[in-house]
């Protein structure tokens, strides 16, 4: 579990943790969630086009995250926000879908990206992972106010010179880099599980926004590690362990919700 070919595997993860807790928290206050699906499930195709042009997976991944947001912001302003997240993301996947009928020697390589293949991460991919995942937890914590302020009260924040328009279309490119980050680790359909599953937790537990933006990045980092080790162990899928473990996180984080809202109705 620790041998050389494994340690590449907990870097990784650990990265992935950190990124999606940090991250994830935002996710939950400005009630993100949909577009924190949509967004690395939009993105994966980008590697499928990767493959069939013969660059860089990182690069369609980044050139697809660069279509959906601009389709979710520019759509958002004349829509819904979820019906401009809907229809990009099926515009991406028809993408996909044309990009996947040209080839016919991608099928392990979209199995992991659908579903995270953490104990084959190769140590030539940890660079531009750290380096996504710093991005994005800069970004996160240079923005940390504003993005607070446009989310708990945007008439103030526009009353204090801060665009939640700005904020918002700024905080989907931070989920943009994220999701780069962790798809090669948990899978484009489960990337949202580790960014809410342990915010949502964090959140409940305490109302102080940097403690739960702290709690958040230690459960997900937990839960990557026991992931590892219960999917080495029992060769399952990580992704299996991450789904279950971000539910049971935001079980946990609930229980004291639903019993104090049982003993009013007692």
């Amino acid at each position: 579990m620790f041998s050389s070919f494994m340690i590449d595997t907990w870097i990784a993860a650990s990265i992935v943790a950190v990124v999606a807790g940090i991250v994830g928290f935002f996710v939950v206050v400005r009630g993100n969630a949909f577009a924190a699906h949509a967004l690395p499930l939009g993105s994966f195709p980008g590697a499928a086009m990767a493959h069939v042009l013969g660059i860089n997976d990182f690069v369609g991944v980044g050139l697809f995250a660069a279509l959906g947001i601009a389709g979710i912001s520019q759509l958002g302003r004349r829509s819904r926000h979820d019906v401009a997240t809907a229809l990009s993301l099926v515009t991406l996947l028809g993408l996909g879908a044309l990009f996947l009928s040209l080839t016919t020697a991608y099928s392990q390589g979209v199995y992991a990206l659908l579903f995270g293949q953490v104990l084959g991460v190769p140590g030539a991919a940890l660079p531009p992972i750290a380096a996504l995942g710093a991005i994005a937890v800069a970004a996160t914590l240079v923005l940390f106010r504003p993005l607070l302020l446009s989310a708990a009260s945007p008439e103030l924040a526009e009353a204090s010179g801060v665009s939640t328009r700005l904020m918002e279309l700024l905080f989907l490119v931070i989920i943009g880099f994220a999701a780069a980050v962790a798809m090669a680790v948990v899978g484009a359909l489960l990337v949202f599980s580790l960014m809410v599953g342990p915010a949502s937790a964090a959140r409940a537990m305490t109302s102080r926004p940097v403690a739960a933006m702290l709690l958040s990045a230690l459960l997900a980092l937990l839960t990557a590690w026991a992931s590892i080790v219960l999917s080495y162990l029992s060769d399952w899928p990580i992704g299996f362990f991450v789904g279950v473990f971000a539910a049971l996180w935001y079980a946990w984080g609930r229980l004291p919700i639903w019993h104090r809202t049982a003993a009013r109705s007692r």
